[in-house]
């Protein structure tokens, strides 16, 4: 991808040379638990008033155990591209929704390690890149990209970060549409099968925006790029995690779609364009 020289994005939060976090005990968990939480019952002023107070108390629990630290020569590299990536997500969007009624909005990317504070909560590296509602931000730790390549088997690349940050974007828009109200209201009442389903369309929908960005990317993209995202996407899918983690698939309990879906909804996206291509939840009825 050609991205240097190009213009950075302000919203980027570089939090990797700070004192890291560590969660005290049940921290990570009661964390997690206010992400779900505000994940799946959305960002309304009385889940918004727990999760800061939670998040609150959270962060009252963390602990400084490392020191301040300069970043290296490549993690500066990174942080720059990063930024460039979220810069150009910045435009695309904003062209994209400039005559709707819900003109975009900047989120803001944090780059962090091992823990993190956050408006949904504390949160760990764990949980793997996410976007929280509640303060409108992309939470990145960059060792979820080793991940990647070294348990998961992608081919790696800068584009399959740009996907990564893509997809969270996805999630911003999606929030900002009011998509994602939409979904944790029709969760409400169903089958746990019925919630999963919902869920995995919403994660096909953010695949699907990240391919309209990808669209959009391409006078900076080479031959190689949109194979990255592919593989990064195939190795996210719900039916290649289980059967690397647990050695067997449970279809039923998939919540992001398997690999195949999430490659042909960012491939959708990529040759369309179109943001009202991607409907994924017509499908379901």
């Amino acid at each position: 991808m050609d991205w240097e020289g190009r213009r950075e994005s302000d919203n980027v939060e570089d939090q990797r040379g700070s004192p890291t976090g560590g969660l005290a005990a049940g921290g990570g968990i009661v964390g997690l638990v206010i992400y779900l939480l505000v994940t799946f019952f959305g960002g309304s002023p009385q889940t918004a008033n727990l999760a800061s107070q939670v998040g609150g108390r959270l962060a009252d629990e963390f602990i400084t155990t490392h020191s301040d630290r300069q970043l290296t020569p490549d993690e500066k590299k990174t942080g720059k591209f990063v930024a460039t990536v979220f810069a150009d997500t910045e435009d695309v969007w904003t062209e994209l929704l400039k005559n709707t009624k819900t003109p975009y909005r900047y989120p803001k990317l944090v780059l962090f390690t091992g823990q993190v504070s956050t408006g949904c909560g504390g949160a760990s590296s764990a949980v793997g890149p996410f976007y929280c509602p509640v303060d409108e931000k992309v939470y990145l730790d960059l060792d979820f990209y080793n991940e990647l390549k070294h348990r998961f088997g992608a081919i790696g690349g800068d584009f399959s970060i740009a996907y990564i940050i893509a997809h969270e974007v996805g999630h911003h828009v999606q929030n900002i549409l009011g998509t994602s109200n939409q979904v944790r209201k029709a969760q409400q009442g169903t089958s746990q099968v019925g919630k999963n389903k919902l869920s995995v369309a919403l994660e096909l929908q953010a695949d699907f925006y990240a391919g309209v960005f990808a669209h959009y990317e391409q006078k900076y993209l080479d031959s190689r790029d949109i194979d990255e995202a592919l593989s990064a996407a195939q190795a996210v899918g719900d039916d290649a995690i289980q059967r690397k983690v647990q050695r067997q698939v449970n279809p039923d309990s998939f919540t992001h779609g398997t690999s195949e879906q999430r490659k042909r909804w960012f491939t959708k996206g990529y040759q369309t364009g179109d943001i009202n291509q991607g409907n994924i939840f017509a499908q379901l009825k």
